[in-house]
């Protein structure tokens, strides 16, 4: 069965004003004091950010506890500290982002100028593992339609620099600046995969291949296939939820590869349309189908990619899981739907902080 593991990017917020504070170094630093040796935590581009990465599991139950769990422990010590974690994909309240001390993200600073200085987004990043790069870069072309649709599920960011920005997953179209994100073209190989890859960066344009930001990727470091589209989800379910149908995808791409099925070949052009289309409306309107590429509801798109994936679901015991996962998302909405609500029932974006505060601390 295969492995999935989770990247999160939180928010490090004061926890009266809901202000992003810059206090990643003190919070990493107690960490490593209660936890020596764990390495659970990391820094970001910005101080005002947390990452956290969960072991690699099997075991959907187990990873779900593991989130939750590191969430918590997220909170906790930045609690000592005197400030709160929220899973916000974007701060809804005005911030001055302060770049981390290195000497990489510095090279970032200078080479992409106010591009990098918008980047304070947080995301989710998973991790399935594969075979080979070989199996990896068949997968990879056979993810490219249905990763919009994992992006409208996770949308978590309506709100930028104290505006209501018009989009569900506004973080994706920050994100998306980048010179090196977004859809990618078919591969069919392993070697035009890393051909690829180097050519990139032999532009001078990337400074290497970890800035190699497509949707979807081989990681550098371990046998996985990395998927990138998700916005840090605001509830620990919905995450879970991501990550379920993200191995799903996977398994099912890989199955789809061994019986001799074609990957689609849709353009990157109308890609690009369909992830723009689920930033601007998540799962509150349409979203562009991911065989026909044509307007379709949000969730008859879900239930679309439930029946896609499952034969995998029901390999790996997730049938069930996933099911009430996408009916509890179609009932109560995503984060992105949470926090409008809370502006629609007269709060102010510091109370959006707030509860989203509550949330993530479970």
């Amino acid at each position: 069965m295969r492995t999935v593991g989770v990247e999160e990017e939180l928010l490090l917020v004061d926890p009266d004003s809901g202000d992003p504070k810059a206090l990643a170094a003190p919070v990493l630093a107690r960490a490593d004091r209660d936890d020596p040796g764990q390495q659970v935590f990391e820094k970001e581009l910005f101080g005002q950010m947390l990452e956290f990465a969960t072991h690699p599991q099997s075991d959907m139950a187990n990873l779900g506890d593991e989130i939750v769990r590191c969430r918590k422990e997220a909170a906790r010590h930045a609690g000592q500290i005197g400030c709160a974690v929220a899973a916000l994909a974007t701060s809804p309240l005005p911030v001055s982002p302060s770049l981390t001390v290195n000497e990489r993200y510095q090279w970032l600073s200078e080479r992409y100028g106010i591009g990098t200085r918008d980047q304070l987004v947080c995301g989710c990043h998973v991790h399935v593992s594969v075979e080979s790069d070989e199996e990896g870069a068949a997968v990879l072309d056979r993810l490219r339609p249905w990763l919009p649709v994992l992006t409208a599920i996770s949308a978590n960011s309506p709100f930028w620099q104290g505006h209501d920005s018009g989009y569900e997953s506004y973080r994706s179209r920050v994100w998306s600046r980048w010179p090196s994100a977004g859809p990618t073209e078919l591969f069919g190989s392993p070697e035009r995969y890393h051909r690829r890859v180097a050519d990139m960066v032999a532009t001078g344009v990337i400074l290497d291949e970890a800035m190699v930001y497509f949707d979807a990727r081989l990681s550098a470091r371990y046998p996985t296939v990395e998927v990138r589209v998700s916005d840090v989800c605001l509830s620990a379910d919905t995450a879970l939820l991501v990550a379920t149908l993200a191995r799903g995808l996977v398994e099912t791409a890989a199955r789809d590869w061994r019986a001799g099925r074609p990957a689609p070949d849709h353009s990157v052009s109308l890609l690009r349309l369909a992830s723009w289309q689920a930033a601007r409306s998540g799962l509150e309107e349409k979203l562009l189908d991911p065989v026909s590429l044509r307007p379709r509801p949000a969730a008859r798109v879900l239930y679309s990619l439930l029946d896609t994936v499952g034969d995998a679901l029901d390999a790996c015991g997730d049938t069930d899981r996933a099911e009430k996962g996408v009916e509890d998302l179609l009932r109560h909405g995503n984060g992105a739907r949470e926090q409008r609500r809370i502006v629609e029932g007269g709060g102010t974006l510091r109370d959006v902080v707030t509860e989203c505060v509550r949330h993530t601390q479970g």
